[in-house]
């Protein structure tokens, strides 16, 4: 399935997606660089990431990835998206340094902290407190972290960049992961100024019709969870 955005004939962009928080940093971005680009829906529940022909663009299995039909290059990973196409664009990485360390706290804390407590707390089978307790306070963390850093200037780098655009999906499920915005004032002030930004909202929209239940069906689960 493909959903195509700007321009006549084939978009420069082809983004493989399904509508988690990170494919949504990818399409924020496009939208933020207005760019012409086509989403490629790849339904992580059915095990479409196994395609052979996905697996040639992202070795890893995992969404997203994008390819650049102009300069004939594929790309995995959404940091190394966001890098690519703040860098080809020359847009949303004012201060390099300060956004691509914001940036790293994302790729290796916030997301990945943030996913396990949302699966321990939401898609476990099984109840475990200590992992439920060791994953809702190491977000709690992590937020504290951001919100001390956003008492100092409006966003994580200094200026709007690719490090907000990183973080903010991460956080607009904050509930599932146990946080409320009240105890983090900062971060409340600047996820609802970047949530307000019409290119935002427009990236959120990918793919939000395949948005579906929490539920997952237990072969779903054994697709997403049961990988080796």
């Amino acid at each position: 399935m493909t959903r195509q955005r700007g321009g006549e004939g084939p978009p420069r962009f082809r983004l493989y997606a399904w509508p988690t928080p990170n494919a949504q940093k990818v399409s924020i971005m496009l939208e933020e660089c207005a760019l012409p680009y086509e989403v490629v829906a790849v339904d992580i529940n059915k095990g479409e990431q196994f395609a052979p022909e996905f697996l040639a663009i992202s070795p890893n299995n995992r969404i997203p990835a994008m390819v650049d039909r102009e300069r004939d290059i594929a790309l995995f990973e959404s940091g190394a998206i966001l890098i690519y196409l703040a860098e080809m664009s020359g847009r949303l990485m004012p201060d390099r340094y300060a956004a691509l360390q914001w940036l790293m706290f994302q790729i290796g804390g916030l997301g990945p902290m943030c996913g396990q407590a949302h699966h321990f707390r939401q898609m476990a089978d099984v109840q475990i407190p200590y992992a439920v307790a060791r994953y809702t306070n190491e977000v709690a963390r992590l937020y504290g972290v951001m919100d001390r850093r956003l008492g100092e200037a409006p966003y994580l780098a200094g200026e709007y960049s690719i490090a907000d655009i990183a973080c903010w999906p991460w956080v607009r499920p904050h509930r599932r992961q146990g946080q409320s915005l009240d105890d983090f004032p900062h971060v409340k002030r600047w996820f609802e100024a970047i949530g307000a930004r019409p290119a935002v909202a427009r990236g959120m929209a990918l793919l939000a019709e395949k948005r579906g239940s929490r539920e997952l069906t237990q072969a779903a689960r054994g697709i997403l969870f049961g990988q080796r």
